[in-house]
């Protein structure tokens, strides 16, 4: 699979916009600076999504993977 070690994973499988999103926030909140959160989800929203959330706020997407209709991203809490 992967060698990044994750802090925090959510699955938000079968969730529309813009919860995935707000799933992530929260839980950035939740982990150290430094940890990584992996958000898995089934909305191809989320793609831009998630690239517009660590644009704005400065977290760090580490990894994308996609399988199928299946994204799994991998970011990482800066500050």
């Amino acid at each position: 699979m992967s060698d990044i070690k994750v802090a925090k994973i959510i699955d938000a499988k079968g969730l529309n916009c813009p919860m995935p999103i707000l799933k992530l926030k929260k839980a950035i909140k939740e982990v150290n600076v430094g940890d990584i959160v992996e958000l898995i989800a089934t909305d191809p929203g989320s793609q831009k999504d998630v690239k517009s959330f660590t644009k704005t706020t400065g977290h760090e997407l580490v990894k994308e993977e996609t399988e199928g209709n299946l994204f799994r991203y991998y970011v990482k809490r800066t500050k």
